[in-house]
């Protein structure tokens, strides 16, 4: 039987210190899921790594040891401790996991609720998934579930009325600390989505010219070309810092762009004029050790918490509404995953029941002397029929039991007829994991 489990950090357990060493890029996500899928146990992942968040999907055999051999891939990659993992990571299975998806993808987990980019983050995650060749019949249903829940969500609900999203919100921010941003030169590092979505905020507010750094020089192009800028290649980054009055980097970059060394000296070019440094990547693009640095004012992702509140109003108002929408989906999915898990059971509750009337008949085989060929088949048919009816209606409870004890009538049925096997019991963590599980356990208390 297959289960389903999420490992993951998020802006609400993990700061962005730590949220960057467990960040992926779409490649690095590539070859995490191929890595996943040679464990033992795991047979089916995806992977969706945001600025907010970073998120294993897992279709797993054991549960306990495909959790240990993923906490310890990822752990390793981010040169973490597994201990230190433990009060930040969630692992919930099941319907659990599946609604932490859901939620992720209506937007109701994000740091701006109801911000509509997530949804074609989480499709595109799934995407590559598939490419890879990661994933199977539960996870393409889990997540084409998740996503036509989020747009149940977005329009059944106002949870994405005002367009609120942490480009905005960064815009915000910058308003907020240098008024207004007419005839104001901006750099913009980066050429992705939200460098785009940052571009149209600051364009709405009369921004002056604003400069696309990036290394896709096509890309910066059409951002520059619609939203009235030029385009400056990294190499020229230097010079226009020392013209900028704000900075606003959201590129994918795994490493710092922006050090405090090449900033010092910006910074004494720049006479003494403050320089205002916005800096939404996950990875940071921006060392943090340039705040440091007189004149430099300098916000990271988690810095936005504090202006996320504005405009939000009506968002609040509909989540309630939102959640049950995403509870309702919930049922529709755990009744599925009821009939999915239900068919081992069933088929081997069957293949039991059929080797109990063979082993009956092959017992007896010789106390027929005097009956036909034909009385013998109508013994065998009426153990057979007995067999049936005593199962049919364990077989119908089974393939119909409630989604909020189904896994538990599934164990119980097979401990109760016999269908495991002692040798398959799930292993006890030991070591390391054995000390995460405890970590987490008093955590939770």
């Amino acid at each position: 039987m297959s289960e389903l489990v999420a490992l993951g950090v998020s802006h609400k357990t993990a700061p962005v210190a730590l949220r960057e060493r467990l960040a992926f890029t779409d490649s690095q996500a590539r070859e995490f899921t191929q890595r996943v899928t040679a464990t033992p146990e795991v047979r089916e992942v995806v992977v969706i790594s945001t600025c907010n968040r970073t998120e294993v999907y897992l279709v797993v055999g054991d549960p306990v040891r495909a959790e240990a051999d993923v906490l310890g891939l990822l752990a390793r990659r981010a040169s973490i401790r597994l201990t230190e993992l433990a009060d930040v990571i969630y692992s919930p299975r099941n319907c659990d996991a599946a609604r932490q998806l859901y939620r992720v993808t209506a937007g109701l987990d994000s740091m701006i609720v109801g911000e509509a980019e997530v949804q074609g983050q989480v499709r595109r995650a799934h995407a590559a998934a598939m490419e890879a060749g990661c994933t199977g019949p539960l996870s393409n249903r889990l997540f084409a579930a998740a996503l036509s829940t989020g747009k149940r969500v977005r329009s059944e609900t106002a949870i994405g009325a005002s367009r609120v999203s942490v480009p905005s919100v960064a815009v915000d921010l910058a308003l907020s600390i240098v008024g207004g941003l007419r005839d104001r030169k901006v750099v913009i590092i980066g050429a992705g989505e939200t460098s785009e979505l940052t571009a149209r905020a600051l364009a709405s507010q009369g921004a002056g010219t604003i400069f696309v750094a990036n290394r896709h020089a096509d890309r910066a192009l059409s951002l520059a070309e619609r939203f009235g800028g030029s385009v400056v290649g990294l190499e020229g980054l230097p010079e226009q810092l020392v013209h900028a009055d704000i900075i606003v980097s959201s590129t994918s970059s795994p490493h710092a762009i922006v050090g405090p060394e090449e900033l010092e000296v910006v910074m004494r070019e720049r006479d003494a004029r403050p320089l205002l440094l916005i800096d939404i990547a996950v990875p940071r693009d921006v060392d943090p050790a340039c705040a440091e640095l007189e004149g430099v004012s300098l916000y990271d992702i988690d810095d936005l918490q504090a202006v996320v509140a504005r405009n939000l109003n009506t968002r609040a108002e509909e989540i309630p509404r939102a959640e049950a929408i995403v509870e309702e989906e919930i049922r529709r999915f755990a009744r599925w995953l009821g009939q999915l898990d239900a068919l081992p059971t069933v088929s081997a509750l069957r293949e039991h029941g059929s080797a109990i009337v063979e082993a009956v008949l092959a017992e007896n085989a010789g106390g027929w002397e005097s009956a036909s060929a034909r009385d013998l088949a109508r013994v065998e048919a009426i153990a057979r029929a007995v067999m049936g009816r005593l199962l049919h209606e364990p077989t119908i409870r089974l393939r119909s039991h409630s989604e909020a004890r189904g896994h538990g009538s599934l164990e119980l049925a097979r401990e109760l007829f016999g269908l495991r096997d002692d040798a398959a019991r799930e292993q006890q963590p030991s070591g390391e994991l054995a000390e995460v599980l405890d970590l987490r356990r008093r955590r939770e208390r």
